[in-house]
Parts: structure tokens; C-alpha cells; sequence
């Protein structure tokens, strides 16, 4: 049940960021301690991964919940206000994040994909899956 108006709503829909969002921010930030350089939103990768380490082919997204569809067969019902509008552009994200990440693979990345909730409650273990990847895209 959505306890704002439409307008309250529209409001807080328009200020979400679709970059520099506070679980991307979180985890650049421990990975930034940790010594690691990367690229933020990279035109230049396909798909624009939230974090890439172009140099070790490793693309991070971090998903929000909601706008990626996290537990998609469960949430999708309660959307009360817009389906019109929400039920398909949020299925069109999970088939493009499924596209880019096949795309990615096909092309020798290390695609890792995180959902906000693990970032925000597991952002150490987060970041160690980022930097065995790496270590492991050494060997390579």
C-alpha cells in the first residue's frame, strides 16, 4: 500500500539517481580504501557497468531492488499505482541486465552483479568477490 500522493510520489521517483547512488557510492568508497582504481559508469564498456576495471575486464553493477526486480514473481504484485507504466519498463531492466551480462561474458568479462540490499548489509564481502575476481583475472 503506497502511503504518498501521486505528486509525493512522482517527487521521490525523479530524485533517484540513476548514478552515484548511495550503494555504489558505498562500495567505490571501500574499494577506494582498499587501493583499487577503477572507471565509474564507462561509456566506453557496453552496458556501463557502475564500476569497471577495464584493464582486468571486470564490469560491477549494483541493482536496486526495485528497479531491477529483485524477487520479480513475488514484488511485481504488490505495484499498486502505474503498472501500466512500472510492470514493463521494470521487465524490460531484468532482460536488459540479463542481455548485457551475456554480452559481457561473450566478450571475456568478469561480470559480478550486486543487489543494494547486499551491498548495504555485506559491503566487506562485497568487495572481497570484487577483489578475488581481480586476482583471478591476473592469472589469465
Amino acid at each position: 500500500m503506497d502511503n504518498h500522493t501521486p505528486e509525493q510520489r512522482t517527487k521521490n521517483m525523479k530524485a533517484i539517481k540513476n548514478k552515484g547512488s548511495k550503494i555504489e557510492v558505498m562500495l567505490q568508497k571501500e574499494l577506494w580504501h582498499r587501493g583499487l582504481r577503477y572507471r565509474k559508469n564507462a561509456a566506453n564498456v557496453y552496458g556501463k557497468p557502475d564500476i569497471v576495471f577495464i584493464g582486468k575486464k571486470v564490469a560491477v553493477f549494483c541493482d536496486s531492488e526495485f528497479f531491477h526486480g529483485y524477487d520479480w514473481e513475488n514484488k511485481r504484485n504488490e505495484i499498486k499505482s502505474n503498472r501500466d507504466f512500472w510492470l514493463p519498463k521494470i521487465e524490460r531492466n531484468i532482460q536488459r541486465d540479463i542481455e548485457v551480462t551475456e554480452k559481457l561474458k561473450s566478450e571475456g568479462w568478469t561480470v559480478i552483479r550486486f543487489w543494494g540490499k547486499d551491498i548495504k548489509n555485506n559491503l566487506k564481502e562485497c568487495a572481497d568477490i570484487i577483489e578475488n575476481a581481480l586476482v583471478k583475472n591476473d592469472d589469465l
